[in-house]
């Protein structure tokens, strides 16, 4: 039997050899969890992450709860405890442990799934580990800190047979199919272009080190991002979501919801564009070092276009043009033009999409049934990768740049730098701080 001890060395170590999903685990070899109620652990209960548990508590029964700050930890602990409190009292629920290491929560053989809502760059660390302990995964957005990691992630549910959903929940909303649906099936005609906008991050003032608050392991919290001396903002929403330490900035956070959409409109979700062309604003001084501004297109194999700007080119959101009209997929909602598009109907033989019946309900349903949910990995990481590739763009500031979405690898380009591919490159992956490994 696994100890507990085994499980945090092994992965701390990253892992390297084989890892059997022992014969017990719940839904291994496609096996459906064997209780009425999927048990659940929450990794990070900030304001996203005990907003997710609130629906795991409706839908599944939460038995754990983990983050590196102490009062988090207990607060969402007190929350599970209250709402479960007749089945404590019935000696039916047995409470809600609370961690500050997540590692002491994947060695729980009794969880069948984890929610995984940290900074960005926790999740390929902690998707791929809950992945080799035999747990089914929910994971916020954006899927990872780089194409690398994507990838890594979309491997390991592959290869042990998991579960996974993206918190792309734009996927589980019914006008945003329809939407999809509409170009999906030619209502708009021959596809001409697609563009996508998002809110940029912000730049933010430097801050004094200061020391770090009892009952905060910031060390932990830090994890495989490179140290830096702890100030409030730094580990604070939204300052950390512009620190390119622990994620792409808006580009990503925000604009993955919509490169999602125009991706699952465009049929693409298993490929991406073959070249990237842009340019952007991205801080020098202060704090945060995400873009603030940009402009990048994409050009398809198709010869499909898809330009993606910061929110001052449109309310964010996505719209495809065609030859025939366009559908407005915004925040704001859905419309189409001209607005007789809006009453039509699907075929029965036409393109249909998913209509799931919430997000997170959606994933506990495909963790009993073994289906494929709403956002499953390889969706989340295309459409993850399309911010990266815009936010490497960025980076190559104007160079033209040739992309194999199969190789996942800049190629040289004759228009471009000899030395442009080998400087994107360097963009695809970063380097995790010691001990952390995928």
């Amino acid at each position: 039997m696994r100890t507990r001890r085994w499980l945090l060395r092994t992965l701390a170590a990253g892992l390297g050899g084989p890892f059997v999903v022992r014969s017990a685990a719940p839904g291994a070899e496609g096996r459906a969890a064997p209780s009425d109620r999927v048990n659940v652990g929450c990794i990070g209960v900030g304001g996203r992450g005990t907003a997710n548990m609130q629906t795991f508590l409706h839908t599944s029964q939460v038995v754990a709860v983990c983050d590196p700050q102490e009062a988090r930890r207990d607060a969402a602990r007190s929350t599970a405890e209250r709402h479960y409190s007749e089945e404590m009292a019935k000696g039916s629920y047995k409470g809600c442990a609370a961690y500050a290491d997540f590692r002491e929560l994947l060695d729980r053989e009794d969880i069948d799934a984890v929610s995984i809502s940290t900074p960005d760059h926790w999740h390929a660390v902690m998707c791929v580990a809950a992945a080799r302990a035999g747990k089914d995964v929910f994971c916020e957005k954006p899927l990872s800190l780089t194409i690398a990691e994507g990838r890594a992630i979309c491997d390991a549910m592959s290869r042990y047979g998991r579960v996974f959903q993206h918190g792309t929940q734009r996927r589980s909303e019914g006008n945003f199919a329809f939407a999809c649906e509409l170009v999906r099936n030619k209502r708009i005609g021959e596809l001409k272009r697609v563009r996508v906008s998002s809110e940029p991050s912000h730049p933010a003032p430097n801050e004094s080190p200061a020391p770090v608050p009892q009952g905060f392991d910031y060390d932990l919290w830090l994890g495989p991002a490179p140290f830096a001396p702890y100030s409030p903002r730094r580990v604070r929403t939204p300052y950390w979501y512009w620190i390119s330490d622990y994620t792409l900035g808006f580009i990503a956070g925000q604009g993955v919801h919509f490169t999602d959409i125009a991706q699952w409109g465009i049929g693409a979700d298993a490929t991406g564009p073959v070249e990237i062309e842009g340019s952007g604003v991205i801080p020098k001084d202060g704090m945060t070092d995400t873009a603030v501004a940009w402009h990048v297109e994409m050009t398809f194999a198709t010869g499909l276009r898809l330009i993606y700007d910061d929110h001052r080119a449109f309310p964010m959101g996505v719209i495809f043009e065609g030859t025939e009209g366009r559908v407005n997929a915004l925040c704001s909602g859905v419309t189409t033009e001209p607005k007789s598009l809006m009453t039509t109907a699907i075929g029965p033989h036409e393109v249909r999409l998913r209509r799931p019946r919430g997000h997170i309900p959606d994933f506990i349903h495909c963790v009993r049934t073994r289906e494929r949910t709403a956002a499953p990995a390889e969706a989340a990481h295309r459409a993850t990768s399309l911010c990266h590739l815009a936010h490497i763009a960025i980076l190559a500031d104007g160079q033209r740049l040739r992309w194999d979405p199969a190789a996942e690898r800049f190629q040289d380009d004759p228009a471009s730098s000899p030395r442009a591919s080998t400087a994107a490159n360097a963009h695809l992956s970063k380097a995790l701080r010691a001990p952390w490994r995928l």
